[in-house]
């Protein structure tokens, strides 16, 4: 008879693929190298994940759910657009800026090719209310008429400069982080101070 599968062991296995692809890089870490961290023999990890790919997505799946809890669980569904913006933005340069690791791996696992698109729709589905904030705010000209995915990504990469300076300069965070939201508002409505 099968012994049952841990819970722990397999939450261990992916704090220690994490671990391991922050080191390393997704396609420059062996399962070995992931077993040897989690401190477990290497067929272990193939009892909780049949190959890498199916670890890959089971961290993928993971990372995702633990980010939309930081945003979502407390997402204000009224209220201007600014204000609910500004909250996405702080619960997410907050998030980041306590788990740089996590970002770090999500970075690489969000364009590697071995996550599915079955773990992309999982990923996505916590986040479909704040697509659909961006596109009302669009037709109602709260926002300019860009394609929501390039605001997306836009607010991403301000986001995680803004997390950069907030860690290397962490007295001036506040300073940053405020800085931070200002430039993407400021970009995404067409305010301009000139």
């Amino acid at each position: 008879m099968a012994r049952p599968k841990s819970d722990d062991k397999r939450n261990a296995l992916l704090l220690a693929a994490e671990q391991v692809f922050a080191q390393r890089g997704l396609a420059a870490a062996p399962t070995s190298a992931i077993s040897k961290q989690a401190g477990v023999a290497e067929g272990t990890l193939f009892t909780y994940f049949r190959t890498k790919d199916e670890l890959v997505n089971a961290l993928y799946r993971s990372i995702k759910l633990d980010l939309a809890d930081a945003l979502m669980s407390r997402f204000p569904r009224q209220g201007p657009v600014r204000d609910r913006l500004e909250y996405l933005w702080n619960a997410f340069v907050d998030w980041g800026v306590a788990n740089p690791q996590r970002l770090n791996v999500l970075d690489q696992l969000s364009v590697a090719d071995t996550v599915s698109d079955e773990s992309k729709a999982v990923g996505y589905e916590p986040f479909a209310e704040i697509e659909t904030l961006a596109q009302t705010s669009i037709k109602t000209g709260v926002l300019q008429a860009y394609p929501v995915e390039f605001v997306a990504a836009s607010m991403k990469a301000l986001a995680e400069t803004t997390m950069a300076f907030m860690t290397a300069y962490p007295a001036e965070a506040t300073r940053y982080r405020k800085v931070g939201f200002e430039v993407f508002w400021n970009g995404v409505t067409g305010n301009t101070k000139s």
